[in-house]
């Protein structure tokens, strides 16, 4: 906070773009703790003028139904984080280009906070705000669990855990054989619901079970992607929040059942395929495809996206 009477403010004129990529959390067994970083990117451009007034305007996904004014999770974010490091604010002329699809289980939210967090002290005076490391542990404690802000920030392949009230993450060097297949449904399943199915504790021999396949998931991940199918058995979240998305979890099934290492992406209903090799990847997406021929099905978007090695960018356009 300022000391005594001096005054810090948010300077106008300035203009920047963030972009920060869809991610994937869980990856199967990995529940709250494995991310991966997807090559989708929503991207923010935002100027102050002055005043402190907000406009928002909105392309892409949500363009008819988010706010566009300073209830906007961007807008809000980057006030309260101007607001806790003792800065008085400018006004703000926000564009947001969105193209993660919102309640699918991509890390649309988690985007919003790194970039909008990314942003907000992009905007500061140098020496306020900190570096990447510093930009995780506010989005974390924001999320609330730093298994989509972790690749959002970093990139790549990540493994983040909670130290007593710190959120720490690594990154690892995934295969580059491995091939992320995402189906997405035209359906929306919010996080705050899927949790609500969650059971408060499981069997220790549950636990002990499930922390096995974590373990051989990271090894599939980071060099033996033949492992993958065994890797993403999950025993902590899946089956409980199956019927909260049924067509997901029989399209689960039905690859799995051809040997794909599909699993739910974050808390769903968007399907990903860890695909071995790009021919497991189309063979993946072939059959992802040949379902939207049923009638009373959800319908699927199926993307090949890649892995994104970047993590969150930001452009300075003006000072």
């Amino acid at each position: 906070m300022p000391e005594g009477n001096t005054v810090r403010r948010v300077a106008a004129g300035q203009a920047i773009t963030v972009s920060v990529p869809a991610t994937s959390a869980n990856l199967g067994p990995g529940f709250d703790c494995l991310g991966l970083a997807l090559g989708l990117r929503d991207t923010l451009k935002v100027r102050t003028v002055a005043g402190e007034g907000v406009v928002v305007s909105v392309t892409g996904e949500g363009a008819d139904t988010l706010p566009t004014d300073a209830s906007h999770l961007v807008a809000r974010t980057i006030l309260r984080r101007w607001a806790e490091l003792g800065f008085e604010p400018a006004g703000l002329e926000i564009e947001a280009d969105n193209r993660i699809p919102h309640g699918r289980g991509l890390g649309s939210s988690a985007a919003a906070i790194v970039s909008a967090l990314a942003a907000a002290d992009a905007l500061l005076p140098a020496g306020f705000g900190g570096g990447p490391d510093a930009l995780f542990e506010a989005a974390a404690l924001l999320e609330g669990h730093p298994d989509n802000v972790a690749p959002a920030i970093y990139g790549g392949l990540t493994l983040s855990w909670q130290d007593g009230a710190e959120f720490r993450s690594v990154g690892a060097p995934i295969d580059a054989g491995i091939v992320p297949v995402v189906a997405v449904p035209d359906v929306e399943l919010s996080t705050h619901r899927a949790r609500g199915l969650l059971p408060a504790s499981v069997p220790h021999d549950v636990a002990a079970a499930n922390g096995a396949r974590v373990a051989l998931l990271v090894r599939a991940l980071t060099g033996e992607p033949g492992l993958l199918f065994d890797g993403t058995v999950d025993h902590l979240h899946q089956g409980f929040r199956a019927e909260a998305m049924p067509q997901s979890a029989a399209l689960i099934a039905l690859l799995r059942a051809e040997g794909m290492a599909a699993v739910v992406s974050g808390a769903g209903p968007t399907v990903l395929v860890l695909a071995a090799d790009a021919a497991q990847a189309q063979r993946a997406a072939d059959l992802i495809e040949s379902s939207n021929a049923d009638d009373d099905a959800v319908r699927w978007r199926v993307w090949m996206p890649g892995v994104d090695a970047a993590g969150a960018k930001v452009e300075v356009h003006q000072r």
